[in-house]
């Protein structure tokens, strides 16, 4: 099968939500989701461990899903938490970088690329997915301290005047520079999984690439994410809806009085009671953001009143377990639009400004097959080619 024919416009920005609905891909965003939450909730708890409070108020106020950004704590609390943060978010860049290795196969036409070929290239891969934007805020971070370092020759009596106003050409452009990069660092979040994937880049070449995407794209840039943005938004929310009439239609059929009735009641209502999405409205939140999530599981809720049984109380943390997972393949679904997105605005910015078409090129897992063919070509000439056994005249 040839590769799939893209317009390389604005118009292959709209395959990406049916690309990305797929089971594979959602399942290594799944999977990935849930190594990173596991470790920033242990990490968030640990950083609120760290404050004094006792785990039963933290429990009571974040529950399953802690969000400090905003919470005054300590330093090393702080670090902690935000630790488990870039934890969670090289999880998704990860998964993000084998989904587009998917997609960036699939769009040359191998539709049996798998997930764990995808695994395969991200742990050979992994050091440009988070090398590239930590050697961008270097980069930043250098201006800074010369900027720190001039400010400092300012204040000299007398001359530090002039060493202000002298260079002052030399500032006001490496302010630029700065602002420029800080910018690049941005971009390099949104686009090295998709650089990487795609044309196969080490560290120093996804950083250039960042720099060329954000020098002669911008305009596309922003066209086309304004373009996908609300298709993930529109996507998500229809599989959202359609997550929550299933729950709803089996709380329909499994709840009437004659079949299950109260107890499914009690064991769906505290089931969702753990991960109703709405328990993330903490005054740390927006309204907004709240609204959003509000009524995903619209049922009658559980209330103090109900007494669970030993049994139904396990089966209400299994069924618990399994909402929150079905609640992740949601998120999963959109970041699974977004990395397939991104490697059709990689594929469409090349043609555009290289006229390269990466489709066309052979990847190394090409390249490798190619040497193994004509290596074992070249085996099968010799052992053609090798003089017989002579036979035993003796």
């Amino acid at each position: 099968m040839g590769p799939i024919n893209l317009h390389f416009d604005i118009r292959d920005i709209f395959r990406a939500p049916r690309l990305a609905l797929s089971g594979k891909k959602i399942w290594i965003f799944l999977y990935a989701n849930l190594i990173g939450y596991v470790l920033y909730f242990a990490l968030s708890y640990l950083a609120i461990g760290f404050t004094g409070q006792l785990m039963s108020s933290a429990w009571s106020a974040y529950g399953l899903f802690p969000v400090l950004c905003n919470a005054s704590l300590p330093w090393y609390s702080t670090i902690t938490y935000w630790v488990g943060v870039i934890l969670w978010f090289w999880a998704i860049s990860f998964a993000c970088t084998a989904v587009a290795r998917i997609t960036y196969k699939q769009l040359k036409g191998d539709e049996f690329f798998s997930s764990g070929d995808a695994r395969a290239f991200v742990k050979k891969h992994w050091h440009p997915v988070i090398f590239t934007s930590i050697s961008l805020a270097l980069i930043v971070t250098f201006f800074v301290i010369l900027a720190v370092i001039a400010a400092l020759l300012g204040k000299i009596p007398f001359v530090g005047e002039f060493f202000f106003v002298l260079p002052y050409f030399i500032y006001f452009f490496g302010a630029v520079f700065t602002i420029y990069t800080g910018i690049v660092f941005i971009m390099s979040l949104i686009y090295t999984p998709a650089i990487v994937a795609s044309y196969e880049e080490d560290t120093m070449g996804a950083v250039f690439q960042s720099y060329s995407i954000a020098w002669s794209q911008p305009w596309r840039f922003v066209l086309f994410h304004l373009t996908l943005l609300p298709l993930a938004g529109i996507s998500v929310y229809v599989m959202k809806l359609f997550w929550g009439l299933g729950f709803k239609f089996i709380y329909f059929v499994f709840g009437q009085e004659w079949l299950m009735g109260e107890k499914l009641t009690r064991i769906m209502g505290w089931a969702a009671e753990m991960v109703n999405p709405s328990n993330w409205c903490s005054p740390n939140l927006s309204s907004v953001y709240c609204n959003t999530c509000d009524g995903w599981f619209d049922i009658p809720t559980y209330t103090s009143t109900m007494v669970l049984s030993g049994t139904e109380f396990v089966a209400a943390i299994v069924l618990s377990i399994f909402l929150f997972v079905l609640m992740f393949s949601i998120f999963s679904y959109g970041l699974s639009i977004l990395s397939v997105g991104e490697v059709l605005m990689f594929t469409i910015y090349k043609k555009k400004s290289n006229d390269e078409n990466l489709l066309e090129q052979k990847d190394e897992d090409e390249l490798e097959d190619e040497d193994n063919d004509s290596e074992s070509m070249d085996d099968a000439e010799e052992d053609a080619t090798s003089p017989a056994d002579e036979p035993d005249t003796e």
